[in-house]
């Protein structure tokens, strides 16, 4: 699971909490009722979701719940994982042959790593493996980008719904005012036009900018581990060393990582 993301909003709405109910003991969590107002939920949230689904196609937002159980959860595969396997391949392509790879395409669970193994067994042209490949990560990487712009589009109209909303309270609250009566209504009236601000706000940064900004690391993250399987993959169809293969692709990861990585190698290659 994605912890980070999980322990942060947990600490959000903790934090808020506490805020709301005076921030330093004692604590008045009665407090927390002054900010609760039907009508202005209704404006901000129900315009917000409107408008995104005005500006988007049906499917990326009908994907919603997919897109929280990607952001939810750590990517299946890492960088040391598909450099060992790749690697692997590399050791079976010298002392086999190409064709061998066939069946461990096969034993393959990523569509992606099973396609780019096919595609150097059927004997295509290194510049078409490599320009399909790229292709192929440039197409997700642009469907990722949409469904992150979604939550940016909400978190940008959000904030301006709350505004609508404060607008509306205050002309309500002006009409309603009688001057023989005086403005003892005034603070209360107007505390209920600013809640809708409120909720605009935590839309905005709480729940719809820490959703866009996970959807586009985890974009990073796959985008990363692609590559590594393009220039694992064409290093193999030239006949590359297995040895070099590994130091050309720990260039994808951080320096820590290579060393790590460079001494589990050190240790099972002497074994070997």
């Amino acid at each position: 699971m994605n912890i980070a993301y999980i322990i942060g909003i947990v600490i959000c709405i903790a934090v808020l909490v506490l805020g709301l109910a005076g921030g330093l003991p004692p604590y008045h969590f009665e407090q927390i009722g002054n900010f609760f107002d039907p009508s202005s939920i209704m404006i901000v949230i129900g315009c917000s979701i409107a408008i995104v689904l005005a500006s988007f196609p049906l499917k990326t937002f009908l994907s919603i719940p997919k897109h929280f159980a990607v952001m939810l959860k750590n990517p299946k595969q890492k960088p040391e994982t598909i450099i060992d396997a790749l690697v692997d391949l590399a050791q079976i392509a010298r002392k086999d042959g190409l064709l061998a790879l066939e069946e461990k395409a096969g034993e393959q669970e990523d569509p992606f790593f099973k396609q780019a193994i096919m595609l150097i067994v059927d004997a295509n042209d290194p510049d078409r493996v490599r320009a399909t490949l790229e292709n192929d990560i440039e197409c997700m990487s642009d469907r990722h980008n949409a469904a992150a712009a979604l939550y940016d589009k909400a978190s940008a109209v959000s904030p301006a719904f709350g505004m609508v909303g404060t607008l509306v309270g205050l002309i309500n609250m002006l009409k309603q005012m009688d001057p023989t009566e005086g403005s003892s209504d005034l603070g209360a009236n107007m505390s209920v036009a600013l809640i809708t601000t409120f909720y605009g706000c935590l839309l905005a940064h709480m729940i719809f900018g820490p959703v866009a900004n996970n959807l586009r690391i985890r974009d990073s993250e796959e985008v990363l581990n692609k590559m590594i399987i393009v220039e694992g993959i064409t290093c193999i169809q030239a006949g590359e060393n297995p040895k070099m293969l590994r130091e050309k692709l720990l260039t994808f990861v951080a320096q820590k990582q290579r060393e790590k990585l460079a001494e589990g190698s050190g240790s099972s290659g002497g074994e070997g």
